[in-house]
């Protein structure tokens, strides 16, 4: 612990962790940042170790995490809390490949960290065995009900033992996730250290009503403020954080978005860029408030006001996290009225509105580049023509292009051409006949050549028809 520079317990260490030493199942309400992922590694880490393990190294504890980010989060943190013990980790979860997950089964594990699908589908694999668990964490409990796993957690605790330590952790207690604790936990102890549905005290709070056009120019400068040291913007859907990241761009403010759509790479290296701090910038959706322990984020800004209340504590607790201050910033169209109306019933009191000089100026858009000198080139003369409405139409068909010139109708004096008549493929294209004078003799219906053997056979026989007569 000193090589975390963990001094001082913070109070749900301070009420869960004694019993938890004890065997005692438990139920635990604490909101986000509050060190509720210390308050049940540091038990397992201490009972697994006292007791070496017999036979097939299987796991002995397994935690249930609702995201990839949170699993692999909490799998960070039982490898720093337990740097120094002989103990073996894995983490398994969707949306990369399993071979490396088989893997790490394969040579042994003590504590198995995963979300639920993915061990679902390893255990109907047969590569997972969860016969030895001594021990099951439910984290984010209430985060997974509103995801639809709450039949995937109870298939998993079919193929558990009956005799366990289980730990639920929620940051809200809805009526489903108490309903859940009672058929699965037996005589937990309770353990809530804040109320149900209250945001982090060193949260500066603050509304700011702004017509939904006008959210990005006032986004971008709150954003250019010299105190925005690293920001997380909450988009409620997708699409609208790929949209806004580009919005931004234009006002050379430089972010990435995380949600769903991304793959497994490319969210953990963003994760790794805003971790660090090359990233100060990014843009997710609701799916990284329960995935996402960075230190040093100053503001957070909810650019869209989630539907569900309960979700703007857990996005507002991504600051103010181990003690540490932080500004939370909501902007809120006249569409999202009812939104916030919600949101205050939840927390039973207003959030400031933010006025004078609290409310930030809008960004102005940078000035276009000057345009290139276009250089007097066969190149350059060809866009120009490009640019130009039917200037290609009339270069195309002028006379000395080589292209046809139209017929000129044909007069009534002048005779229909025969129909019998045709132009060999080699000849050009075929000119009117000139009309036949009445003193002129018809003439004679021209010979056309040969097209085939049997042509031949008939010329012959006339041939000599002629000279026996």
């Amino acid at each position: 612990m000193r090589a975390e520079s963990y001094t001082e317990p913070t109070p749900i260490q301070v009420e869960a962790i004694p019993s938890l030493l004890d065997g005692r199942d438990l139920l635990g309400c604490a909101q986000t940042g509050t060190g509720k992922t210390a308050a049940f590694a540091l038990p397992i880490l201490q009972r697994l170790y006292a007791v070496k393990p017999v036979g097939q190294r299987l796991p002995r504890a397994l935690v249930i995490a609702p995201t990839r980010e949170l699993a692999i989060q909490i799998t960070g943190s039982f490898k720093a809390y337990g740097q120094f013990l002989s103990l073996t980790y894995a983490v398994i979860f969707g949306g990369v490949g399993q071979d490396r997950q088989v893997r790490e089964l394969g040579r042994g594990v003590d504590i198995l960290v995963a979300t639920p699908g993915r061990l679902l589908d390893l255990m109907g694999q047969g590569f997972v065995k969860l016969n030895k668990v001594e021990v099951l964490v439910l984290d984010e409990a209430d985060r997974m009900l509103d995801m639809g796993f709450i039949n995937d957690v109870r298939r998993v605790l079919k193929a558990l033992p009956v005799k366990r330590q289980t730990l639920l952790f929620s940051a809200t207690m809805p009526t489903e996730v108490s309903a859940l604790a009672r058929s699965i936990l037996s005589n937990p102890v309770n353990v809530a250290v804040t109320p149900v549905a209250t945001t982090a005290a060193r949260i500066d709070e603050s509304i700011i009503f702004v017509a939904k056009a006008e959210k990005t120019p006032l986004l971008a400068g709150l954003l250019q403020q010299p105190a925005v040291a690293r920001s997380l913007i909450f988009t409620r859907t997708k699409h609208g954080a790929d949209r806004l990241v580009r919005q931004l761009g234009t006002y050379q403010i430089m972010a990435e978005a995380l949600h769903g759509n991304k793959s497994q790479n490319v969210r953990q290296r963003t994760l790794d860029g805003f971790r660090t701090g090359r990233l100060r910038f990014l843009v997710a959706t609701d799916i990284a408030a329960r995935g996402i322990d960075v230190e040093g984020i100053t503001h957070i800004v909810n650019y869209d006001l989630p539907v569900e209340p309960e979700a703007y504590v857990h996005r507002i607790g991504r600051t103010a996290r181990a003690g540490a201050s932080g500004i939370a910033v909501s902007l809120c169209s006249e569409e999202e009225r009812e939104a916030l109306r919600n949101i205050e019933k939840l927390l039973k009191r207003r959030v400031p509105v933010a006025r004078g000089e609290n409310r930030p100026a809008p960004a102005v858009l940078p000035p276009a580049p000057p345009a290139m000198p276009e250089r007097a080139s066969a190149l350059g003369r060809t866009r120009q023509a490009l640019a130009v409405p039917g200037r290609v139409q009339q270069r195309a068909a002028s006379p000395t292009q080589g292209s046809a010139s139209p017929r000129r109708p044909a007069s009534p004096s002048q005779a229909p051409v025969s129909p019998q008549r045709s132009a060999s493929p080699s000849q050009g294209p075929e000119s009117p006949r000139r009309p036949v004078s009445p003193t002129q003799a018809p003439a004679s219906p021209p010979r056309t050549a040969p097209s085939s053997p049997g042509s031949r056979t008939g010329s012959a026989a006339r041939t000599f028809r002629q000279r026996g007569r």
